[in-house]
């Protein structure tokens, strides 16, 4: 099996609508599975736009060489 990933919305009669088309070579059946987003964010999770954010920080760090060794990392990991 191969998978995609897209986003949809599920009208009052139960349809599902999808935002973009699937990408497919040819006419096929397909299994569904269906994930609904959840109204309250999970207080763990961040939002997608302060993950990357982090992600670009970090990364501009290592390439300016503003790293830390591995052994450096645990230091005072369980101050509170």
């Amino acid at each position: 099996m191969k998978a995609q990933e897209v986003m949809g919305s599920v009208d009052e009669n139960g349809t599902l609508c999808l935002d973009e088309p699937l990408t497919v070579q040819k006419h096929s059946r397909v299994k569904v599975i269906v994930l609904f987003v959840e109204d309250e964010m999970d207080e763990d999770d961040e939002p997608k736009e302060s993950v990357l954010n982090s992600l670009r920080t970090s990364l501009q760090q290592a390439k300016t060489g503003k790293t830390k060794p591995v052994s450096e990392l645990w230091d005072g990991i369980d101050a509170e």
